[in-house]
């Protein structure tokens, strides 16, 4: 009566054994392959660029201001080359992947990091224009695309891999404003990108990280854009969501090497993941709140974000069935 049970038990135990070692398995001679990372200033690709300069890699780290390339220079090795990157601008996309065509000499590129982005105007539709759709879908998700379809040529050449920063509101939107939008869109774009090149030995991994604090997601830019966008709004508008709703607004782990951590697996691993939650807000509420029910996870959120003042007083209205 037992045995089927135990044969299962030790068949799983035997299965996560195996996937661990899997899991461990490292890409032989790494050193002197190149990377390209975008977003370099601060944040994740900033703390990446330093891990894998340490790791022996030749790493391009584009950054926006010329101010985040001197800082960065000043703290990592001689090897470690920046190019100054708008990923919204097409010339500028151009001469990055000039510069990285160039330093590469012809090996190809081992690895694509896209990691540029960012997360305002982030609030609810209402308060949005079309302008700040576009605002964050042009740097999240058309700027990602762009720079991809540019170095894939030298990706394919080296059998390399792309490494696309997503975030957990690309598996659960929650949140009004382009942000979710250009994340979904990320997810869709890694997933066909990474079924269409597994035919030339390129390996494409997505991030999903949960609410950490970086430059893109800082409180003071946070609250700066929706005191903006608070401040745009209609009498009318504003009287629906309330003060209380925009002080509740203003939330995020600090440890950002738990996402670096995923991005590097990504490219030393010799079998990448297809998809990383990082951070145990990712892995154990969000990713998991994703998988359940419409009416569960409309439930859990309404109970987690702010209510508009409106629909405080409608449910007052409302009679109690007796």
């Amino acid at each position: 009566f037992l045995f089927w049970p135990r044969i299962g038990i030790l068949a799983s135990i035997l299965l996560i054994i195996c996937w661990l070692i899997r899991d461990s398995l490292n890409v032989k001679d790494l050193n002197g392959k190149h990377v390209f990372i975008t977003g370099c200033d601060s944040g994740f690709g900033n703390l990446l660029a330093k891990q894998l300069d340490r790791r022996g890699f030749h790493v391009i780290a584009a950054c926006l201001t010329e101010k985040g390339s001197r800082e960065l220079l000043a703290c990592t090795s001689l090897s470690l080359k920046t190019v100054i990157l708008n990923v919204t601008d097409s010339s500028s996309i151009d001469n990055a992947v000039e510069f990285v065509k160039q330093e590469t000499d012809g090996e190809g590129l081992f690895g694509l990091v896209n990691n540029a982005g960012r997360a305002t105007p982030m609030a609810p539709t209402d308060w949005m224009q079309i302008d700040d759709f576009h605002t964050i879908l042009d740097v999240n998700l058309m700027g990602l695309i762009e720079i991809t379809l540019k170095l894939l040529p030298l990706l394919k050449k080296a059998k390399g891999r792309v490494v696309n920063v997503a975030s957990v509101m690309g598996r659960l939107a929650f949140v009004g404003g382009g942000y979710c939008l250009s994340k979904w869109g990320v997810e869709a774009f890694s997933d066909i990108l990474r079924r269409d090149m597994q035919h030339f030995g390129v390996k494409v991994s997505i991030i999903e990280p949960g609410c950490f604090k970086t430059g893109v997601t800082s409180s003071e830019v946070l609250e700066r854009d929706l005191l903006r966008l608070w401040n745009q709004l209609t009498p009318e508008v504003r009287e629906s969501y309330g003060d209380k709703y925009f002080v509740e607004c203003k939330l995020c782990d600090s440890d950002i090497s738990k996402v670096t951590k995923c991005m590097e697996h990504a490219l030393i691993a010799k079998y990448p993941r297809t998809r990383y939650g990082s951070g145990w807000d990712a892995k154990f509420f969000w990713l998991p709140l994703s998988y359940a029910p419409t009416l569960l996870s409309d439930m859990m959120l309404r109970m987690l974000l702010p209510t508009p003042a409106a629909s405080k007083k409608l449910a007052a209205r409302v009679p109690l069935d007796v």
